[in-house]
């Protein structure tokens, strides 16, 4: 008998800076052999630190297509990320950024809480704020009625949650 699997599994991880999505999302990319889509900003940032909102629209459109090459992958980050940030930094979440996260689509999401010890990081602008930028994700994901799992405590322990609540 053949194994049925998902045409499309998409896993995306969320969360403010510094909450193990990088980590988490390279590891399961590996445990699960598929393909690792990086945090697009990092890439962009590199070579611009200063940026301008029309950046933060530029990093929102390639995160948003890198994240929806391939049909089964594992997603560094998302657009709850460029809705925070830009609502933190500008204000407001722009049409843009708002039209993005309607046709964005992840077959599961998972949610990281900042309780890993802070990293150093020229691209990190928020180091005391974490717990705060925390809460406007889950309050962003409630309004939106966004489906999600909470990841927390250790690496091992985010890592044992994961891989009890995916199937392979």
């Amino acid at each position: 008998m053949e194994k049925i699997t998902q045409a499309i599994f998409r896993i995306a991880f969320t969360g403010p800076e510094c909450s193990g999505k990088s980590t988490l999302s390279q590891w399961l990319s590996t445990e699960l052999n598929l393909p690792c889509v990086p945090e697009f900003a990092r890439t962009y940032l590199a070579e611009n630190p200063s940026y301008s909102r029309e950046d933060l629209y530029a990093i929102a459109a390639g995160q948003f297509s890198q994240n929806h090459e391939h049909e089964r992958c594992i997603c560094d980050t998302e657009m709850t990320v460029m809705r925070i940030w830009d609502q933190v930094k500008y204000g407001e979440i722009s049409t843009l950024i708002e039209d993005l996260t309607l046709s964005e689509s992840y077959t599961t999401l998972f949610v990281c809480k900042p309780d890993f010890p802070w990293e150093e990081d020229p691209l990190r602008e928020h180091p005391e704020a974490r717990n705060e930028l925390f809460e406007l994700y889950l309050q962003d994901l409630k309004i939106r009625q966004v489906p999600y799992h909470m990841l927390e405590g250790s690496l091992e322990e985010r890592k044992s949650r994961i891989l009890s609540l995916i199937t392979r």
